[in-house]
């Protein structure tokens, strides 16, 4: 995606938006106002509102891609260090392009058929990298169990902290993609 700088402010403005009213709530008018344009100037950078849901998804999917992969060029190849290098990245994503994420975690239902296909292959990627040292940990027995599920549980654990997680709080996010790991690999040695 190559998108103009205002195109890409109208994006971050949409998904702020987004989050705080819901997609089926946000009226055209007031993605308008909230990027300070009349309505009729938003259809200059956007066909539809389809369209800037769509946009808001594609670019938190692309940075969590982004950062997942540098995160994982960076650490050794230990399946340790790839399941910690993992939940270290997905906890930035939440917290450096929050709103994005978090559309393309509760919105993507509201994605049309033609959007959910050219997207598909984005979200795709990411759980491909996830699969990939999920199967790295099962192996090494550091966890157990089904991939899917111990991807899926995984997943689930880390964007439910949107919801609860004070970064300003008592742990950094680091510490916090720690512990959960720990969690998990804790309880596949005690088995």
């Amino acid at each position: 995606m190559n998108a103009s700088p205002r195109r890409k402010e109208l994006t971050r403005l949409a998904a702020q938006l987004f989050v705080q009213e819901g997609f089926d709530r946000t009226t055209v008018r007031m993605l308008a106002q909230e990027m300070g344009i009349k309505s009729g100037s938003l259809f200059h950078h956007f066909r539809d509102k389809q369209e800037i849901l769509a946009a808001v998804i594609e670019e938190g999917t692309e940075n969590a891609l982004v950062i997942a992969k540098e995160a994982l060029s960076r650490c050794d190849s230990s399946a340790s260090s790839r399941l910690h290098a993992m939940a270290r990245a997905h906890l930035e994503t939440l917290l450096t392009d929050r709103n994005a994420h978090v559309v393309a975690l509760y919105e993507w239902r509201r994605l049309d058929s033609e959007a959910r296909a050219h997207l598909g292959h984005l979200r795709d990627a990411y759980e491909s990298l996830w699969e990939e040292v999920i199967d790295d940990a099962l192996a090494a027995g550091l966890v157990h169990g089904d991939r899917f599920l111990v991807s899926r549980f995984v997943m689930g654990a880390l964007n439910w902290t949107v919801r609860w997680y004070d970064p300003d709080g008592t742990r950094t996010p680091d510490e916090l993609a720690d512990e959960l790991v720990v969690m998990i690999t804790r309880s596949a040695s005690t088995r």
